[in-house]
């Protein structure tokens, strides 16, 4: 329930700038104490005396008015909630970068509250490659995106990058302080990142696996409401606060025993991580010298972690892994489902632009046990992430109780 919370509005420049006289009348509507500060493009949209009138309270558009200052460390701790609604695209790039050249962007940087924004733009800018790394890092620094809507635009043109209909955002903060967690009291168990399989002392047997997958479906299983335990390989990303359990490998031997013991406590698995398939027979104490003009290495496959955890899992186990594909993707995807006693499978093609090891973003088709089978467009991980831990929220639903 909105009743009683305290969220500072900022407007930006924008043409959807005018919306922001119908929120703030339905943020009134729903007892919010409702604060508003303005860029000075905005004021080109909508005047500052209307959502005032509005608001109850006075409109902040500069850092300083003769000798009046606005104290944007207080406007930030003030808020309950921090709604930049319309964000453009120019306001987008400054949170990005950390500039700091008027009120809003102060504030911004000040606030030790949820921040949460709305963008609004036409369908060209919101598809730039630069507008979608801007919006990743936004998120990357824990700010929250009301997703845009598709339409009709001020450029005349029809497509996305519409700002959320005032209801829809009203909607996005209601359903944010009261949040409904269906993985309360559950335990989820992530893997992800890479291994490595030591050669000697400087060299090892790797994959281009960054980790960010992995983490970003801990963190939405934990935001559900789940106590998650992060198997993570080698790699230098941020952990997200307030795991259950971080447990650190190297190999594909050390990840399997650390699946292992933590599984049986588990009510769902996700193996995100890229295991090596292989690891060296032998592993040299000593750095192998540059000498032949060949040089050969004994290999031996490595303990298969999901087909394991298939085989001992319970009723209400839930298993899911991931199948990263070159070539006949999807034949090889229902494979693995049905070889590793998999609930699902999630798969991943490096022939399609802006999946696999690295990107930000992701295109994935979940693969279900019961045939179900959904295909997603690319998306940021973090939006994936969600994807996949609704279907896996569907799934346990589905399970019976042990």
């Amino acid at each position: 329930m909105l009743q009683g919370k305290k969220i500072l509005l900022a407007i930006s420049g924008s043409i959807a700038a005018y919306k922001a006289t119908v929120l703030t009348r339905l943020l009134i509507k729903e007892g919010v104490e409702v604060k508003i500060i303005m860029t000075a493009a905005a004021k080109e949209f909508v005047s500052p005396l209307t959502l005032s009138t509005l608001s109850k309270n006075k409109v902040l558009c500069d850092l300083a008015v003769n000798d009046s200052w606005a104290n944007h460390v207080a406007l930030g701790r003030w808020a309950d909630i921090i709604l930049i609604a319309p964000l453009s695209c120019n306001t987008l790039a400054k949170m990005a970068a950390g500039l700091c050249d008027n009120l809003l962007m102060a504030v911004y940087l000040s606030a030790t509250c949820k921040v949460v924004v709305a963008p609004a733009m036409d369908e060209d800018m919101w598809l730039h490659p630069s507008t979608k790394n801007n919006l990743n890092q936004v998120i990357a620094f824990g700010n929250a995106v009301i997703p845009v809507e598709s339409g009709e635009l001020a450029s005349g043109l029809t497509g996305e990058g519409r700002m959320a209909e005032p209801v829809c955002i009203v909607q996005w903060l209601n359903n944010y302080f009261t949040p409904h967690q269906p993985l309360l009291g559950k335990h989820a168990m992530v893997t992800a990142g890479p291994t490595y399989e030591q050669i000697d002392p400087v060299r090892f047997i790797g994959n281009y696996s960054s980790g960010k997958m992995g983490i970003a479906i801990a963190k939405e299983l934990m935001l559900q409401g789940a106590e998650v335990t992060l198997i993570l390989g080698p790699t230098t990303l941020a952990t997200p606060e307030k795991l259950y359990n971080l447990i650190r490998v190297k190999t594909a031997a050390e990840m399997y025993t650390a699946c292992s013991a933590a599984f049986s406590t588990m009510d769902i698995a996700v193996m995100s991580a890229a295991v090596a398939d292989y690891t060296p027979v032998e592993t040299q104490s000593e750095k192998i010298k540059k000498s032949n003009d060949t040089f050969s290495i004994d290999l031996t496959k490595t303990k298969d972690i999901l087909k394991y955890l298939g085989q001992i899992k319970r009723i209400d186990q839930l298993t899911i892994g991931f199948a990263l594909e070159t070539n006949e993707e999807e034949a090889y995807a229902k494979k693995k489902l049905a070889e590793k006693n998999a609930d699902m499978i999630i798969l991943n093609s490096l022939n399609d632009a802006g999946a696999g090891f690295g990107h930000d973003t992701n295109k994935i088709t979940i693969f279900e046990r019961s045939g179900s089978t959904r295909h997603f467009d690319v998306k940021p991980k973090e939006e994936v992430a969600r994807d996949i831990v609704n279907t896996i929220i569907k799934l346990k639903n589905a399970l019976p109780k042990n």
